[in-house]
C-alpha cells in the first residue's frame, strides 16, 4: 500500500490492517476538504517561489478535474492506497509526473488532515445552525398557534401548576436558542487555521499563512504550531459537547412527547402513519420516532465523554489515537442531523387536545391561583394558603380555571419576540 510515509519498508498487512481501522471509509467524508485545502496551499506555494505560475495552473486545473470528480461521486479510494491525501497526490502524480509531487511541499500530513476536519467541521456546524432555526421556527408558530391553549404542569412528575402549549412548546424554541451560543462557540474553536504548523513544529519554508487563512475563509490562525496540533481533539470535543448541549433539549422534548402521547394522558397526538403498532396488540399506537430520537440524543451526549477520555493524558504533539477521533465523532454528526430533522418532520403534525382540562383531576392545580387572589385580596399568605389548602383537604375545593398571568415569560406574556431575538444573535456566525 503506497504511504506518505514510506522510506522503503512496508508495514505487514496485519499492521496496516490493524492501524487502518476504518479510516479510509470515514476520510471519504473529508475529500473535498482536502482538494480545497490543496487548492489553497499550492497557490501560497507559488507566491513564495516554491512553485512557478504553469506548475500552479497545472496543479489547480488538476484538483479541480478531482474536486468534480468528488461532487459527482466518482471518486474514489483505490484498494492499495491508504488514505485520501495519497489517493489524491497519487492522481496528481499520473497526470502531472513529478509536478503532482510537489503539492506535499512545506507540510505534513499532520496539517493537512487538521485543515480537512477544521473546514469539515465548519460546514457540519453551519448545517446544523440552520437544522437548529429550522426546528425552532417550528415551535415558534406552534406556541403562538396555541399560547391560549392551557396544559398542566408538573414537578416531581406530579400535577403542579397551569401552564400552556404556547408555553411548552416555546419553553424548547428558547433553549435552543441557549444551545445555538454553544454552537457558536465550536464554530469560533474550529475557526481556526492550522496549515503550516507543519507535524507540529513549523519548518523552514518561508510559509505565507496569513495568505492561506484568508484563502480558506477562516477568522484566524491557530499561531503557534504546537498549539495547532493541540487543537487536535480540542475543535472534536467543542463540537461534541455543543451538540451535547441540542441532544439535551432535544431530549427532554421527545420524552414530553412520548409522556404526553400516552393514552393516560392524552395531550398530544400524532397521525397513524407517524406510529408504530404491536405485534400483539392491535390497540397499541407507539411513539417510536420520540424514543429513537431520545435515546440518539443519550449517544449525542456521551460523545464527548467519550472524546476526553480518548484525548486526556497525552503529552503534546501528534498521536496515533487521534485516527479514532472520527470514528468516534462522524457517526454522532449524522444521528444528530437526522434527529434534528426528524423531530422537526414530526412536531409539524402534532395535534394539540384542547381539552385537557375537562377532566377535574386536573382541578388542584389551580390552588396557586386561588391562594394569589385570597393575597390580592388582602389576606396574608400563610392565612390564604391553608385555607385553600383545608379546601383540598376536605373535598370542598372549586377550581376557578381562570389565568391572569402578565409578567415576562408567563402564560399571558411569552416573549416568543424576545425569544426570537434572541436566537438571532446567538445564530449571527
Amino acid at each position: 500500500m503506497p504511504t506518505l510515509w514510506n522510506k522503503g519498508t512496508q508495514a505487514t498487512k496485519l499492521v496496516e490492517e490493524f492501524t487502518v481501522c476504518g479510516d479510509r471509509q470515514l476520510d471519504m467524508a473529508l475529500a473535498e476538504y482536502d482538494v480545497i485545502g490543496s487548492k489553497a496551499h499550492i497557490k501560497m506555494l507559488e507566491n513564495i517561489g516554491l512553485l512557478d505560475a504553469d506548475e500552479l495552473a497545472l496543479l489547480d486545473n488538476g484538483l479541480d478535474e478531482i474536486l468534480a470528480r468528488i461532487k459527482e461521486g466518482r471518486f474514489v479510494l483505490e484498494d492499495d492506497v491508504e488514505d485520501i491525501h495519497s489517493q489524491v497526490e497519487l492522481l496528481l502524480t499520473r497526470r502531472l509526473g513529478d509536478i503532482g509531487k510537489k503539492i506535499h511541499s512545506g507540510r505534513s500530513r499532520n496539517d493537512q488532515v487538521l485543515v480537512d476536519i477544521k473546514l469539515f467541521l465548519r460546514d457540519e456546524l453551519r448545517t446544523f445552525r440552520q437544522e437548529i432555526l429550522d426546528l425552532f421556527g417550528v415551535l415558534q408558530e406552534l406556541s403562538e398557534k396555541y399560547k391560549d391553549v392551557l396544559l398542566p404542569g408538573y414537578t416531581h412528575e406530579q400535577i403542579a401548576m397551569p401552564s400552556s402549549f404556547g408555553m411548552w412548546f416555546g419553553a424548547y424554541a428558547e433553549s435552543l436558542a441557549e444551545d445555538m451560543y454553544m454552537v457558536a462557540g465550536a464554530y469560533k474553536v474550529v475557526d481556526c487555521n492550522p496549515l503550516g504548523s507543519a507535524a507540529g513544529y513549523g519548518n523552514s519554508f518561508p510559509l505565507d499563512r496569513a495568505m492561506t487563512t484568508k484563502e480558506l475563509g477562516f477568522e484566524t490562525l491557530d499561531f503557534n504550531s504546537i498549539a495547532a496540533q493541540l487543537s487536535r481533539g480540542k475543535c472534536e470535543k467543542a463540537v461534541a459537547s455543543a451538540l451535547g448541549g441540542v441532544a439535551l433539549t432535544l431530549g427532554k422534548f421527545a420524552a414530553d412527547c412520548c409522556m404526553y402521547m400516552c393514552p393516560n394522558f392524552g395531550f398530544i397526538s400524532f397521525p397513524s402513519e407517524l406510529t408504530t403498532g404491536s405485534s400483539i396488540m392491535p390497540h397499541k399506537k407507539n411513539p417510536d420516532v420520540w424514543e429513537i430520537i431520545r435515546g440518539h440524543c443519550n449517544r449525542i451526549m456521551a460523545c464527548e465523554n467519550e472524546i476526553s477520555m480518548l484525548c486526556s493524558n497525552l503529552q503534546h504533539g501528534y498521536h496515533r489515537d487521534f485516527q479514532l477521533l472520527k470514528d468516534i465523532l462522524f457517526p454522532v454528526l449524522a444521528i444528530a442531523h437526522d434527529s434534528l430533522k426528524m423531530a422537526a418532520y414530526m412536531i409539524r403534525q402534532v395535534k394539540v387536545n384542547r381539552n385537557i382540562l375537562d377532566n377535574p383531576l386536573y382541578d388542584p392545580m389551580f390552588t396557586v391561583e386561588e391562594v394569589n387572589r385570597k393575597v390580592l385580596a388582602g389576606k396574608p399568605f400563610r392565612d390564604a394558603y391553608k385555607e385553600v389548602g383545608l379546601e383540598v383537604a376536605d373535598g370542598s375545593f372549586k377550581a376557578v380555571k381562570e389565568i391572569t398571568h402578565t409578567h415576562m415569560g408567563s402564560i399571558g406574556n411569552l416573549c416568543n419576540d424576545m425569544i426570537s431575538e434572541k436566537m438571532k444573535k446567538a445564530s449571527d456566525f
